[in-house]
C-alpha cells in the first residue's frame, strides 16, 4: 500500500530502504518440487502467426490472482527477453517470488531488463547489486534523486536543488515477454495488487495484449531504457562497500520460492495449467482479437519542464481528446480524483453536449492516500456542479468476494479493506482505456503514464458493466451535494486528512 506518497516533504523518509526479517531457510525445499518445463511462448503462439501480424489479442484481467499467475506463466515460457518497468516492485512475498521467476529466466539465457522508479525502491544495496550482477539480468533506476545510493542529507539536497525534478516519477507499468506479449494496467508488483495482503487489497485492472500493438509498447520501453533518467544500479551504489555473495543471494531466493509456506502448491498448479487456460481463452473468446489497439506513453521526463509543475504530456492530451469526443457516455474509475479547473471544464462541456458522466473514486474510508483525498475534498462540490455523477468506493465492497478468488481466499475466510486502484475509462461503449493515469495533477503533469486504448464495443461494454457493478450500493456510495460518506471513516483519519489541506494541489 502506498501511503503519503505525494507529500514531497516526506518523500525522502517514506522511500528509505526498509529493514526486513526473512524466515530462515532450514531445508532444501526445491528438491521436493517436481521439475516443470512449460511449452515455450513460440510453441503456444505458433497457430496465431497470421493474426499476430494484423490484429491485437486482448484479454482484460480483472482478478488479482489471474493477473499474478499470468505474469508467472509468461516468465516461465519466455525464450528471449523479459522487459519490465514498474513504479513499485516490493520485496514482500509476491515481489520475492517474482524476483525468483526473473532470475530463473535469466539462468535459462533469457535477457531480463528491469526499470523501477527510485521513490519506492525497498531492496538493500547488496540485493540490487547481486541481481544486477547476473550476466543476463540488468536493473536500472528511474530518476534516482530520492532514494537509491543516497543518505538523508543527499536526499534533502536533491529535493532542494530541483523540486520538480525530485517529484517527477515514472508511473508506467509494463511487462513485456519476447516482444510478443505484454501486460499493462494499474497493478504494481506487491502483495496488495494481487489480493495477497491480509489487511488491505486493491480492486485493480490490467490488460493482456499480444500481437500487433506490442511493438509500440516495446518501443516505449526502449526509450525509457536508453534515457539518461534511467541509471544502472552499479552506477548509483558504492560496490566497494558491498560484499557480494551472489550464490548465497540466488540460493536464498530459490529456496524461498520453493518453500510451500511461501509459494503454495495450489498456486504452482494453477501456473502450470496456464497453457491450457490460454488455449481455452482463445477458444471461448475470453481473449478477443481487435483491429485497433493504441498504446500511448509519455516520454521519459514527461515534458520539458518549461511550465514548472504543469506542462502535460502525451497521455494527458490523449485523454482530453477522448473526453472531448464523447457523444453519449463516459465511465471512469480513478482511485485519486482531484478536479482541477481543466477537469471541471471538460466535464461541464461534455454534460452540456448531453454526455452522461459516471465517476467512481475512493471514499475516505477506502483510500490509501490522504493527500490525494484531501485534494478531492476541496473540489468535490465543484465536480458535482458540472453534472457528473460521483460514487465513492466502500472499504467493505461486497464485490471483493467475487474478485478475490485466489488461493488465499480459499484457505481463510478474511475480509481485508478493499480500495480502488483501477485506472479505467469507457467512452460511448466503444472505446476502453486501461492504464496508469489517475485523474489528478500529478498524473497530468509530473508522472510519466501509459494507456492501452482498445477500440472494441464488446470489450468496452464488458469493462463498463464491471464499473457499473462497482458502483452498486453494496460496493459504493453515491455522493451528492447533500451527502458524502466521509463520516464512515474513523475520526483520526478525518483529522489527518484535514491536516493535508496545506499540500498544494499541483503536486497531488
Amino acid at each position: 500500500m502506498v501511503k503519503n506518497l505525494l507529500l514531497p516533504a516526506l518523500l525522502f523518509l517514506i522511500a528509505c530502504n526498509a529493514e526486513r526479517e526473512f524466515p530462515e531457510i532450514t531445508a532444501d525445499f526445491c528438491s521436493q518440487i517436481p521439475v516443470w518445463t512449460p511449452p515455450t511462448l513460440t510453441r503456444q503462439l505458433d497457430s496465431l502467426s497470421s493474426q499476430l501480424q494484423t490484429h491485437t489479442g486482448v484479454q482484460v484481467l480483472e482478478e488479482g490472482d489471474e493477473a499474478m499467475i499470468s505474469r508467472a506463466w509468461l516468465c516461465a515460457a519466455a525464450e528471449r527477453t523479459i522487459d519490465i518497468q514498474y513504479f513499485i516492485f516490493s520485496s514482500d512475498n509476491v515481489g520475492l517470488i517474482a524476483s525468483e521467476y526473473l532470475l530463473e529466466a535469466a539462468n535459462r539465457g533469457v535477457q531480463v531488463r528491469v526499470i523501477v522508479d527510485d521513490i519506492m525502491v525497498e531492496a538493500d544495496a547488496d540485493e540490487l547489486l547481486a541481481l544486477d550482477a547476473h550476466p543476463n539480468l540488468a536493473i536500472r533506476i528511474y530518476n534516482p534523486t530520492a532514494n537509491t545510493g543516497k543518505n538523508l542529507p543527499k536526499k534533502l539536497l536533491s529535493m532542494a536543488k530541483g523540486f520538480r525534478d525530485f517529484n517527477q516519477r515514472m508511473h508506467n507499468k509494463t511487462f513485456i515477454v519476447d516482444g510478443r506479449v505484454v501486460i499493462t494496467g494499474g497493478r504494481n508488483i506487491a502483495d496488495e495488487y494481487f489480493d495477497y495482503d491480509h489487511e488491505y487489497n486493491f480492486r485493480d485492472r490490467d490488460v493482456l495484449l499480444l500481437g500487433k500493438a506490442v511493438g509500440t509498447v516495446q518501443q516505449s520501453f526502449e526509450e525509457f531504457w536508453g534515457s539518461p533518467l534511467s541509471v544502472g544500479v552499479s552506477e548509483l551504489l558504492d560496490t566497494a562497500e558491498v560484499k557480494l555473495n551472489t550464490a548465497v543471494k540466488y540460493e536464498y531466493l530459490r529456496q524461498y520460492a520453493c518453500n510451500p509456506d511461501n509459494f503454495w502448491p495450489d498456486v504452482r498448479r494453477r501456473i502450470e495449467s496456464m497453457p491450457e487456460t490460454f488455449r481455452n481463452a482463445m477458444q471461448t473468446g475470453a481473449l478477443r482479437w481487435v483491429d485497433s489497439v493504441t498504446f500511448v506513453s509519455d516520454a521519459p521526463g514527461k515534458n520539458d519542464g518549461s511550465e514548472g509543475l504543469g506542462g502535460g504530456g502525451q497521455s494527458t492530451q490523449q485523454l482530453v481528446e477522448l473526453i472531448r469526443g464523447a457523444k453519449q457516455s463516459i465511465y471512469i474509475q480513478s482511485p485519486y480524483l482531484i478536479g482541477t479547473a481543466t477537469t471541471q471544464q471538460l466535464f461541464a462541456e461534455a454534460v452540456s453536449r448531453g454526455v452522461k458522466i459516471h465517476v467512481l473514486t475512493n471514499s475516505l474510508a477506502s483510500t490509501d492516500n490522504l493527500e490525494a483525498f484531501s485534494g478531492y475534498q476541496r473540489e468535490r462540490d465543484a465536480l458535482l456542479a458540472t453534472g457528473a455523477s460521483i460514487y465513492e468506493y466502500r472499504p467493505d465492497a461486497a464485490v471483493r468476494r467475487k474478485l478475490m478468488t485466489g488461493s488465499l481466499q480459499k484457505r481463510i475466510n478474511f475480509a481485508p479493506v478493499f480500495g480502488l486502484h483501477a485506472k479505467t475509462m469507457v467512452i460511448d461503449d466503444a472505446v476502453a482505456v486501461i492504464g496508469t493515469f489517475n485523474l489528478d495533477p500529478r498524473s497530468a503533469n509530473l508522472n510519466t503514464e501509459c494507456l492501452a486504448i482498445v477500440h472494441d464495443e464488446r470489450i468496452s461494454r464488458e469493462v463498463r458493466t464491471a464499473i457499473e457493478e462497482d458502483m452498486k450500493p453494496e460496493n459504493a456510495w453515491q455522493t451528492t451535494t447533500a451527502f458524502n460518506p466521509d463520516g464512515e471513516a474513523g475520526w483520526w483519519k478525518r483529522v489527518k486528512t484535514w491536516t493535508r489541506r496545506l499540500v498544494p494541489e499541483s503536486i497531488l
